[in-house]
């Protein structure tokens, strides 16, 4: 698959420059001569009458996404590239997942990350500018959610599981990265763990936002005493039907649907889009008011709307032993972060960090981007490399017990033994002057570096 990248042509957004790649991360393939279509997807079904009068309906089109996907993303500081990555027949007959990418120079480990169900590439906007800033990034949109294909999954749960497995490690193959960072939230967590089961040797590490699928379903009858009759009834009727139907049943509605049901979701990203709020519920209505392929694959996969067929709290300390993984949940999170402790004891406090991030929700990495950006780099930077080639450990501290950010918030003004900002990646490294005190009980990098085995 020698033409696999194409460059998307995003007029009006400042691309950095093509530069030599390294030869662990080339930079895409730039595509000469492009038209302002060569980076939108149709639909392969377009020629069906009854398809074409659904989109009419619900006023959705792969333009109309990309159209507000770029306005959302023109808030991104740092230069990005837009296209889209060739995984051939992962599965559907030619699939196409669309990716960013930020920092492509840098020699550090990269990152990549896996968003939630219903969302895409520009919902990371608040956080990309400060991961991209020490270490090459990438964003894809998931087979069958945002501009990437939308093929038909498998009606298993664990072969469609497998499926999305499958088109993150062809994606991987075909970008030539040959271990990363990986970060997912939600049911890009859930997405994330099942790679790192099935590929250790591609994952340096796993950092887990919130992550849907792992807790088991508790039994019926622990749950249905207190809910009424008719709302046991009402949820049976809708269990057949996907997550999202409402928003596309609403038709040319569908962004006022997601105004007045999700307002919290402009509130959160008002700070940084806000000369256009409604650029938000326009881009999720946009993403989701199409072929639902990747929500029926979630569908699939799912034992009612907050639980996995297939829980991942049995399978994920089948993890490889030397793969850290990071937990950061939100406090006020539906998620149940008490999977993050059960792991925890099964592999060892050196090997499993769980952060809480106070006053956030399930949306933890927009909620409390500052907090969650800090949190993600410090994981990252455990992974940076000096001068000469070699892994260098940052002057952090790693505490044994779960942490919250209200702990380490009266930190901030005196960094200079625990924390490390990220404006002081490329600063040396400073011993910790004063041992810990009794309050912030810790334990050295080095004892969780220890048990990472070079890859």
């Amino acid at each position: 698959m020698s033409d696999s990248l194409t460059l998307a042509s995003d007029a009006g957004k400042d691309f950095a420059p093509a530069s030599t790649p390294t030869s662990a991360l080339p930079l895409p393939t730039v595509a000469q001569g492009l038209n302002q279509t060569m980076d939108l997807q149709d639909p392969k079904n377009n020629g069906f009458w009854l398809w074409k009068w659904l989109c009419n309906w619900t006023s959705s089109s792969p333009t109309m996404l990309r159209a507000v996907e770029k306005k959302i993303l023109s808030y991104v500081k740092l230069p990005y590239r837009g296209f889209f990555v060739d995984i051939g027949p992962a599965v559907g007959e030619a699939d196409k997942i669309w990716t960013i990418s930020m920092n492509t120079e840098s020699k550090e480990v990269p990152l990549v990350l896996l968003h939630g169900l219903g969302a895409g590439i520009a919902l990371w906007v608040m956080n990309l500018d400060a991961f991209a800033k020490g270490r090459p990034v990438y964003a894809m949109d998931i087979l069958g959610f945002g501009r990437s294909s939308r093929p038909s999954f498998a009606k298993d749960a664990l072969i469609c599981e497998k499926q999305f497995v499958k088109s993150v490690e062809e994606w991987r193959r075909e970008m030539n990265i040959q271990d990363m960072i990986l970060l997912g939230h939600s049911m890009g967590g859930f997405i994330a763990s099942s790679y790192a089961l099935s590929y250790p040797e591609r994952v340096r590490h796993l950092i887990l936002a919130d992550p849907w699928g792992f807790p088991e379903k508790p039994s019926d009858s622990t749950n249905t005493k207190q809910i009424p009759l008719w709302v046991r009834a009402i949820a049976r009727v809708l269990t057949p039907l996907n997550p999202l139907w409402a928003l596309r049943a609403a038709g040319p509605f569908g962004q006022w649907v997601v105004q007045k049901t999700r307002p919290d979701i402009m509130r959160k990203f008002q700070s940084t889009i806000e000369e256009d709020i409604n650029l938000l519920p326009q881009y999720i209505h946009q993403c989701n008011a199409q072929h639902p392929s990747g929500e029926s694959a979630f569908h699939t996969m799912m034992q009612s709307f907050g639980w996995a067929k297939n829980p991942m709290i049995h399978r994920i300390k089948d993890v490889r032993n030397d793969i850290p993984i990071t937990f950061i949940y939100g406090s006020r999170s539906w998620i149940d972060s008490s999977s993050g402790e059960k792991i925890k004891s099964q592999r060892g406090s050196h090997m499993v960090d769980i952060k809480i991030v106070t006053g956030a929700g399930h949306h933890v990495y927009a909620d409390k981007p500052d907090v969650f950006n800090r949190y993600v780099n410090e994981t990252c930077d455990i992974y940076k490399v000096g001068a000469a080639g070699k892994l260098i450990t940052p002057v952090q501290l790693i505490r044994e017990s779960t942490e919250s950010d209200e702990e380490r918030e009266p930190n901030l003004r005196t960094a200079k033994t625990v924390e490390v900002q990220p404006d002081m990646e490329k600063q040396p490294a400073e011993q910790p002057t004063q041992p810990a005190t009794a309050d912030t009980s810790t334990v050295p990098v080095d004892d969780l570096t220890a048990n990472i085995k070079p890859k």
